[in-house]
């Protein structure tokens, strides 16, 4: 007992330098208590010991970046709980009572709590260097066994909690695991409840802790609404990914396919609960549990499941907004309004009106427009690159969708200048984008660059093979100008076929794109000079 009293004395003198950043005197003294140890065997009066000083080095020389050291004193503490479990199991003595008198001594109770605690420390920053390692599975294992041991021993900060059960959620989700990545969010959602309403706006002005207080939980609350989004968003996007056929559609055989997989799949969803990692919290199962009835966790197979996961994420959408606004934040702000138009996206694809259809993706160019233009590029270039080729994109989708529903109706009445209006604008408008974009990666002399990096490089050449396909779609009775149309698209094909001849890297990222390219390279120069012909006989 004598060398775990010592011990105890160096380790404590250990944190407290620790704590007052004197790293290297607070390394020395819990090197001083791990000497000392090495004369123990492992019993309830030092057992407690053995696991904290361990802690503490793992979180010592995880701050030092040597992660594999951290990595095996973190074990050592995890073995010694485990083995202490096995061979003895009654509640050790704390290292607290080591310098007590015998009516001060802790409760059988208290002693059960402060070891379980002890453990659930080294379980946590075990998750962070598994995390570090890029051992993610067992990092996220590892970060669901906190929580769940936080919620039994009743030791959590609420949106403490609430927020690292939403960031484990996200790692579910990248998996697929969406039953899990739901559990985590409504867990979230109801633990982040128990912190109590949001101070007024009032109230906030009148104190410096409910200000402060008023921040914290807006901010949480809404970083949680945001993986929320993402669950909703994610999961859209795999059911798309999984009945989608080869021009965009939905592949209804595969449909129908998954109706009767989904039978069998709800018939196996108890079981799955089961098998799942899930927390088991009696005060707070009920309220988690209705809120995982609000959405659903298998893929949505048609529109009305669709527009049902999209209206929880649009819901969720708007509470970050309240937080996350352009003044402030925005960068957060554009991500979140990026977030809305893919989830508009991925629902116009469940929606087989197509006039509906395009009014979805008339909504996320009014959401993005705006702040596209409205943003400085000398501050936030990247982003406003990523809200042109979006916006370049959409009015494509738009124009595509117009020309599929003018077919329609070409099959009983001939197109009316209208219809070709509205074609050529929406045309004209992703082309616009596309350029910008492509005018964005110029030098301040309004050079384009002769080597394109590589963030850039797909997106670029893609752009210019949009830019040349989009101007040689653009109706016009006028022959000057179908030549000029033409002959800009020639000039962006041949742009895409030059750069890769140059670049020969570059081909493996655009391979479809440059096939095209190279075929449009031989098959405009003939179209160019029949027109030209025929402009010659006119004359």
């Amino acid at each position: 007992m004598r060398a775990a009293k010592l011990a105890a004395v160096e380790y404590y003198l250990g944190v407290n330098h620790i704590d007052t950043e004197e790293l290297p005197a607070g390394q020395e003294h819990l090197g001083n208590c791990m000497t000392l140890l090495q004369k123990c065997t492992v019993t309830c009066n030092n057992v407690s010991l053995f696991i904290h000083v361990r802690n503490q080095l793992g979180i010592l020389w995880a701050g030092y970046d040597e992660t594999e050291k951290a990595q095996n004193f973190l074990e050592a503490a995890e073995s010694n709980y485990h083995q202490y479990m096995k061979d003895d199991g009654s509640p050790p003595i704390d290292m607290t009572e080591y310098f007590c008198t015998e009516e001060n001594m802790l409760a059988h109770q208290e002693r059960v709590r402060r070891f379980e605690l002890a453990y659930t420390h080294t379980m946590y920053y075990l998750a962070q260097v598994y995390k570090n390692l890029g051992q993610t599975e067992r990092a996220a294992t590892y970060c669901h066994s906190t929580l769940q041991r936080q919620l039994k021993l009743n030791q959590y900060n609420p949106m403490e909690w609430a927020l690292n059960a939403a960031t484990l959620s996200q790692y579910y989700i990248t998996k697929g695991r969406y039953m899990e990545g739901r559990h985590c969010l409504s867990a979230a959602t109801v633990v982040s409840g128990l912190a109590g309403d949001i101070p007024s706006e009032a109230a906030a002005q009148e104190s410096e802790i409910e200000s402060e207080r008023r921040e914290t939980l807006r901010q949480k609350k809404a970083e949680i609404a945001r993986c929320w989004i993402k669950y909703c968003l994610n999961l859209l996007q795999d059911a798309r990914k999984v009945l989608e056929d080869n021009i965009g559609e939905i592949d209804s055989d595969r449909q129908d396919e998954l109706r009767n997989a989904r039978r069998r799949a709800e018939e196996e969803e108890e079981k799955g609960r089961k098998s799942a990692l899930l927390f088991d919290s009696e005060d707070a199962f009920d309220s988690i549990a209705s809120l995982e009835e609000k959405v659903q966790c298998l893929f949505p197979l048609d529109f009305t499941e669709a527009r049902a996961v999209f209206l929880v994420g649009q819901n969720y959408v708007t509470q970050a907004k309240e937080y996350f606004q352009m003044d402030g934040y925005v960068t957060d702000h554009i991500e979140i309004l990026q977030d809305h138009s893919a989830l508009f996206r991925v629902l116009a694809f469940f929606e087989e009106d197509l006039e509906r259809r395009c009014k979805m993706h008339k909504r996320r160019v009014d959401m993005l427009e705006p702040i596209c233009n409205e943003l400085n590029s000398q501050y936030y270039l990247m982003i406003r690159r990523q809200l042109m080729f979006e916006l370049a994109e959409t009015y494509n989708d738009m124009m595509d969708l117009k020309l599929a529903l003018a077919n329609r109706l070409a099959e009983t009445q001939p197109l009316d200048s209208h219809t070709i209006k509205k074609f050529n604008h929406l045309c004209s408008c992703s082309a616009k984008y596309f350029q910008m974009f492509l005018d964005s990666l110029r030098s301040p002399e309004g050079k384009m660059p002769e080597h394109l990096e590589e963030e850039v490089l797909r997106p670029a050449l893609v752009a210019r093979f949009r830019v040349a396909r989009l101007h040689s779609r653009l109706i016009s009775s006028s022959p000057t100008v179908q030549l000029d149309n033409l002959n800009k698209a020639l000039e962006n094909y041949k742009y895409v076929v030059q750069y890769c001849e140059a670049h020969p890297e570059a081909e493996a990222a655009v391979e479809i794109e440059l096939e095209l390219s190279k075929e449009m390279v031989g098959l405009l120069p003939l179209k160019i000079n029949r027109l030209k012909a025929r402009m010659g006989l006119n004359n």
